[in-house]
């Protein structure tokens, strides 16, 4: 069998076989495939796509080309949930303190921004001293004793995914849906879990842009979830707009605990709410009712805040950032966006947006690139509001002042004013069971 055949046959629209996919991610798990090879083939696979039987066996490959996890030894149900990815998605953050505090487990793997979106363990490290990388017999232990962990994938938690993650953000291979499945399945099958929430996000910020596409999605991954003997549903949630204001690593971690202080933005409280609701409710927890009554005490006794803490501190972090968010360091540079018109903010560009912030040094454009933690952007008005010539649309943050000029540039250029007032969109669109 040789590479070159399988990137052939796909280049053509042939369906690949179990075979021919297990040799691809074996060889390049193995370094026996180079990256220009398996880049070629995430292209093909990108233009032509694959069937339900090559996702599924290309997400068993990347679950079973490493370590399986083994959960067993923490008591009680453990759950997890995971985005599509998105621009100023920090929900994890929030979701996953809420349903620790209230005795789900969350034992959480997560990964690092991809492309226009950020990610999970990218917003952690912006905080001093926090540990993404645990052995595992303490991020076991750590789960019992206080119920939530957050760590980064282990290199030998399917092994295959974190090359191939690396490769696509830098091959424009990223919003492939069969590429997004294997790479989301197969790390959440690799781990333990009992049960798996999926938050597939749809429209201009999203890899899946239509609702057509993020219902396929959605429904592949249930289907891979259930056929791993997972507990799996997916809510199809909005994207069309950033979720809340803040786009950037440190400034989304505000974000976050002023929302489990009670106080985050309504869109983004919103959607934390359903989402840690439909964690305790998959977990058995009590009926759809019951859990969000749970959920939003625990927003509002605080317990679900200190979860946070006690992780936080757990995990070697500085505490005194989530006491009080001001000891942040705050970037050298902000500049006001202004609005070029008068009239409603009728649409953006969410994946635009993301841009914006990734040219003022809050992500990657190469694997190697380090990331400006403090860099990023308020957003001031967003997606319906009415806004005035002059006014500000947002604050942008940087250590970098000549960063500035190409980002405000991306910023306005996603942006579009209109007399026309704006249809409301659902936060969230549909759940899949």
């Amino acid at each position: 069998m040789r590479m070159y055949d399988i990137i052939k046959n796909k280049r053509d629209g042939k369906e690949l076989s179990t075979e021919e996919i297990k040799f691809f991610i074996e060889g390049y798990v193995n370094d026996d495939i180079p990256d220009y090879q398996a880049a070629a083939l995430c292209m093909a696979i990108y233009f032509k796509g694959m069937t339900t039987r090559e996702i599924r066996d290309l997400t068993f490959a990347v679950r079973d080309s490493g370590e399986r996890l083994d959960f067993s030894s923490i008591k009680g149900i453990r759950v997890d949930k995971h985005s599509t990815g998105g621009v100023g998605d920090k929900t994890s953050l929030v979701v996953a303190p809420i349903v620790a505090s209230l005795g789900v487990k969350v034992a959480k793997m997560s990964g690092r921004g991809l492309g226009h979106t950020g990610g999970t363990i990218d917003k952690l490290e912006a905080i001093t001293g926090f540990n993404t990388t645990l052995s595992e017999e303490d991020f076991l232990k750590q789960v019992n004793e206080i119920g939530i962990a957050i760590v980064g994938q282990s290199k030998a938690l399917a092994p295959a995914d974190k090359k191939l993650y690396a490769l696509r953000d830098v091959t424009a291979t990223v919003d492939s849906l069969p590429l997004i499945i294997s790479s989301i399945m197969g790390k959440k099958l690799a781990a333990d879990d009992d049960c798996i929430v999926l938050d597939v996000k749809t429209g201009s910020g999203a890899f899946a842009q239509t609702l057509e596409e993020s219902e396929t999605l959605a429904r592949c991954m249930v289907e891979i979830g259930k056929a791993a003997g997972k507990k799996t549903l997916a809510l199809i949630t909005d994207m069309d707009r950033p979720l809340g204001k803040a786009i950037g690593n440190s400034l989304e971690v505000i974000e976050a605990v002023d929302t489990l202080k009670g106080n985050g933005p309504e869109d983004f409280t919103e959607v934390c709410i359903i989402l840690a609701t439909d964690m305790l409710y998959l977990a058995d927890m009590g009926t759809r009712e019951e859990c969000e009554a749970m959920v939003k005490k625990a927003i509002a006794d605080g317990s679900a805040l200190e979860t946070l803490i006690k992780m936080v501190k757990a995990q070697g972090g500085d505490v005194n950032l989530i006491l009080d968010t001001e000891n942040f360091t705050k970037a050298k540079y902000c500049y006001e966006v202004k609005a070029r018109e008068e009239g409603y903010i009728f649409k953006v560009d969410t994946a635009g947006y993301g841009k914006a912030s990734l040219l003022l040094g809050a992500g990657r454009n190469t694997k190697e690139e380090d990331i400006d933690y403090s860099a990023g952007i308020i957003l001031c008005k967003k997606t319906g509001d009415y806004v005035k010539e002059g006014e500000t649309l947002a604050i942008l943050y940087t250590n970098d002042l000549n960063r500035i000029i190409n980002s405000e540039v991306e910023f306005l250029r996603s942006t579009t004013i209109s007399k026309e007032k704006p249809e409301n969109r659902p936060l969230v669109f549909k759940r899949v069971e």
